[in-house]
């Protein structure tokens, strides 16, 4: 599997990992609920190390745009029903 190939992997992994965390970690904050997110979808991946024979240049700036993928999950999330439907 090359970059693209972990790249769409990693995105797979993001709603469920957004809504795992926020179910462990309800009363956390915001920013300590995004580690918790990227950690889990790092972890089930694999991120550190290497892509099967491509490593990763600079994996902070991977995990940089990884957060921003995350982010953006969470605000289509609580722009939906499943915000309402968690507040009831």
């Amino acid at each position: 599997m090359g970059v693209l190939g972990k790249i769409l992997q990693c995105v797979q992994f993001v709603p469920a990992a957004v809504h795992s965390v926020e179910v462990l970690f309800a009363h956390k904050s915001g920013q300590e609920k995004r580690e918790a997110a990227l950690s889990l979808v790092g972890e089930a991946v694999g991120i550190s190390g290497s892509f099967t024979d491509e490593p990763i240049a600079d994996e902070t700036k991977f995990k940089d745009g990884l957060g921003k993928i995350i982010d953006g999950v969470v605000q289509c999330l609580n722009a939906s029903a499943w915000a309402k439907q968690k507040q009831q």
